[in-house]
């Protein structure tokens, strides 16, 4: 099965579909990932506040795949950010994954109190001249954040990673990064588990169209819509599922349907609040079914 892929702004690929390891315990990560990588996952997102870059890391090791034919990304950790020590926290990153290079790193939440985040990405920057990172961006950052860090450098991130779903599709930020050529890469792409995914019609309708699972149609309408999905699974079934998203596609009025279940209202934290004084806050709305 051959992946598709998105090119980035700063010249290189990555495939759209990936695997996340985002509450993956450091004791099972391994398993987990050897797992993903024999259904044919290639693209592994991590973080260094997830506490499992080793166990991703010893899976890369044990599965005999060639580096180069993998594609890694880890984060910023909110306690580096607040040391203003993006450089230190990257070689840590590396050094714990065993890896000379990462293909992606990430600004994990800008914390836009602590005023920090444009000085992180000016060592973000400097750490991709030297090839260790070869591609920059950033996590959950808004227009305003992004507009200010690409005043500053002249460097536009090759990635937002926000969280998107269908109940909370953040088409505004999706607008503003198609503009400025910044690749939009989806978090808690099935919705983090916080309802049904049978609940919405359009999307049962799609699935049963299709005879696949709800869970299937929405990566489709993640993939068709041109988005990075990373879900995350711990189960083999659910992760061949998740990766069996190629052999269908939604028709038009499928995509739309879906599109209209946009509303606005976000299930994680918020990065306009979230300064690192803690855990993000989840939202507190919660989705209702409309079957």
């Amino acid at each position: 099965m051959t992946i598709p892929t998105v090119t980035l702004n700063q010249g290189t690929t990555i495939p759209q579909l990936g695997f996340g390891v985002f509450k993956v315990p450091p004791e099972t990560t391994q398993p987990i990932v050897e797992q993903a990588l024999a259904v044919g996952y290639r693209h592994l997102d991590t973080a260094t506040i997830y506490g499992n870059e080793a166990g991703v890391g010893a899976a890369i090791r044990a599965s005999g795949l060639p580096r180069e034919d993998l594609y890694i990304t880890t984060k910023l950790a909110t306690p580096d950010h607040l040391a203003a020590d993006a450089t230190g926290a990257f070689q840590r990153s590396l050094d714990t994954l065993g890896m000379a290079y990462v293909d992606l790193y990430l600004i994990h939440w800008p914390l836009p109190a602590r005023d920090l985040y444009t000085a992180m990405w000016t060592q973000l920057v400097q750490i991709a001249e030297t090839g260790r990172a070869r591609a920059i961006g950033v996590s959950n950052f808004q227009i305003p954040h992004l507009e200010r860090i690409i005043a500053a450098t002249g460097v536009v991130p090759a990635v937002d990673q926000v969280e998107l779903h269908p109940v909370f599709q953040q088409k505004p930020l999706r607008a503003y990064l198609k503009e400025h050529g910044i690749a939009v890469e989806a978090w808690g792409p099935l919705g983090q588990g916080r309802w049904p995914l049978d609940w919405y019609a359009p999307i049962a309708d799609a699935a049963a169209a299709h005879g696949v699972s709800p869970a299937q149609a929405i990566l489709r309408w993640h993939l068709q819509s041109g988005t990075i999905a990373i879900p995350k699974a711990s189960t083999p079934e659910h992760m061949a599922a998740n990766f069996d998203v190629f052999g269908f596609e939604l028709t038009t009025e499928e995509m739309a349907a879906i599109d209209a279940l946009d509303t606005d209202q976000r299930l994680g934290g918020d990065p306009d609040t979230n300064n690192g004084d803690g855990p993000p806050a989840a939202g507190t709305w919660t989705p209702s079914p409309n079957r």
